[in-house]
C-alpha cells in the first residue's frame, strides 16, 4: 500500500509519518521517505527547490523531476517487493503549493501526475489539517525556516484551502485529521482511519 501523509507547515507530517511506518513495520516491509528527495537523485533536486525562490512552473517541473527519480529508484521498487510504503508529502503538495499558493497551472500539473508517474498513485492520504496560523508558529518553534515557510500568511491560507479542495475532490483518497490535537490523538486518529 502506498501512503501519503500532506498538510501545510507545522502539521507535523514528518511526526507521523514515523509513527504509521513504525506501525506497519509489525506487520511486514516498510519503506519510509518524503519528498522533495527520497532517493539520491531527488535529495538533489530538494536542495536546488529549497535554496532559492522559482518561476512556478519552473518549480512545478523541478518537483515533478524529483518526483520521478524518487518514484522509479525508490517508490516503485519498494512496492512491487510487496513493502507498504509512507511518504512525507508527494503530487498533492505540488498542486496545493505550486497550483494553489503560487497560482501555478493545473493543467500542467495533470499532465506532469499523468505522463511522469506511471500510474503509482497512493491508495490513502492523510491530510493533517490545522489553522494556518497554528502550523506557521510550530515551524517557526523548530529554528530553521525554509523558504516556504517565510511566505506570507495569505500563501498559506492558498496551500490550506487547495488542499481541502482536493479532499473533496477524492474523498475515498484522503482523509481529513485535526492536527491541532495531542500528538497521541492524531496518531490514533491515522491509525483507526486506516
Amino acid at each position: 500500500m502506498f501512503i501519503t501523509l500532506e498538510g501545510g507547515e507545522g502539521a507535523g507530517k514528518s511526526t507521523q509519518a514515523r509513527r504509521l511506518a513504525a506501525h506497519l513495520a509489525q506487520r511486514g516491509a516498510v519503506l519510509l521517505t518524503r519528498e522533495p528527495g527520497g532517493s539520491p537523485g531527488a535529495e538533489a533536486t530538494r536542495a536546488l527547490l529549497l535554496s532559492r525562490g522559482w518561476d512556478p512552473r519552473a518549480e512545478m517541473l523541478l518537483h515533478f523531476a524529483a518526483r520521478r527519480e524518487h518514484v522509479a529508484r525508490s517508490i516503485a521498487p519498494a512496492l512491487a517487493a510487496g513493502a507498504a510504503v509512507v511518504c512525507d508529502r508527494f503530487a498533492d503538495s505540488t498542486y496545493a503549493y505550486q497550483v494553489g499558493g503560487q497560482g501555478g497551472d493545473a493543467a500542467l500539473w495533470r499532465a506532469l501526475v499523468d505522463g511522469t508517474l506511471g500510474g503509482v498513485w497512493p491508495a490513502r492520504t492523510f491530510l493533517l489539517d490545522l489553522p494556518v496560523e497554528v502550523g506557521l508558529a510550530r515551524a517557526a518553534a523548530r529554528g530553521e525556516t525554509n523558504r516556504y515557510e517565510a511566505l506570507g500568511r495569505d500563501f498559506h491560507a492558498r496551500v490550506r484551502d487547495a488542499f481541502h479542495g482536493l479532499a473533496t475532490r477524492e474523498p475515498a483518497r484522503f482523509r481529513v485529521v485535526d492536527a491541532s490535537l495531542p500528538l497521541d490523538d492524531v496518531t490514533a486518529a491515522i491509525l483507526s482511519a486506516l
